[in-house]
């Protein structure tokens, strides 16, 4: 079996074992700005439980949550705190000996789950301030929950020139999925592959998305690449939110988390990741540090 990279997993929920409180429309940017030391903390725990990377707390740090007043006046400074909270941990971990990156976190900038409402000109301003804030601290970009082929490019335009790698992850369409996997967008996932590898991604992943969707997603991604003479990494990191119809975007409300999707149960879904092709492993929304160190112990 090829090394499995294990990544963290949902870092809002973690949060909050910490002491943070997750509200609207700040959602986890209210940490950043209330409880900064909860951020780290849930950093650490992730370390701790077996994570190779800390996925820094720019998620939120957008005007979808913050307004756009807020975002003009504290934006690039919250984001650089999750950045130095990000290697904070990271380099507490290196001091112990375990492998320990940062991700620098570039999130869905016209809101989650929305790809109608994304307008690649208000994404390359939003994006420009957090790559500019982050860049110190961040080893690597994730580019995360991309719900439609234009974010990607977008993603991809906002770090060309920083000399640092870019990861891409796709969420899917899982509410009503079809055959043929798709992103949110209802984009096949075969495009986003080949997108992917066009855009020069140091991997491919998919994630906030139910675990029964990830497996052929994981299949169809590996074997387009393959057919381009283009293999890249791949990597899962499901949600653990409830399988049924959610309106709206991401972090609107505070999504039901299932209950029939714990360390065990989880596992057993990597499995079926790590079969198909996928080597890059963690969690996301709801999926916590338990959870992580239940990969460590069976991949490890």
């Amino acid at each position: 079996m090829a090394k499995i990279t294990l990544l963290d997993g949902g870092l809002s929920r973690e949060m909050t074992r910490f002491g943070a409180e997750l509200k609207q429309p700040e959602w986890s940017a209210g940490a950043l700005i209330e409880r900064p030391e909860a951020v780290q903390q849930a950093h650490t725990a992730f370390f701790d439980a077996g994570a190779e990377v800390a996925t820094t707390a720019s998620y939120a740090v957008v005007p979808f949550h913050l307004g756009q007043e807020r975002f003009n006046a504290r934006g690039a400074e919250l984001a650089a705190l999750s950045g130095r909270l990000a290697r904070a941990a990271a380099e507490a971990a290196r001091a112990k000996g375990q492998a320990a990156r940062v991700a620098g976190c570039l999130p869905p900038a016209c809101g989650s789950y929305l790809p109608e409402n994304f307008d690649p000109a208000e994404a390359r301003d939003i994006l420009a301030v957090l790559v500019s804030a982050l860049m110190p601290d961040v080893d690597f970009w994730l580019a995360e929950t991309l719900s439609c082929l234009a974010e990607m490019r977008t993603a991809a335009e906002a770090v060309e020139g920083t000399g640092k790698p870019l990861w891409i992850a796709c969420s899917l369409k899982d509410d009503a999925p079809d055959t043929v996997p798709c992103l949110r967008s209802g984009e096949t996932v075969a495009a986003a592959a080949e997108l992917a590898a066009q855009l020069g991604a140091e991997a491919l992943l998919f994630n906030c998305s139910l675990p029964e969707v990830m497996e052929q997603a994981v299949i169809t991604a590996r074997e387009t690449l393959a057919r381009l003479g283009h293999p890249l990494p791949l990597g899962v990191y499901a949600n653990g939110f409830a399988p049924k119809p959610r309106d709206g975007a991401a972090n609107e409300t505070l999504a039901e988390i299932r209950d029939d999707l714990g360390p065990p149960e989880y596992v057993r879904w990597a499995e079926t990741w790590v079969a198909a092709g996928a080597t890059l492993i963690g969690g996301c929304c709801g999926i916590g540090s338990d959870h992580i160190a239940a990969l460590r112990d069976h991949f490890g």
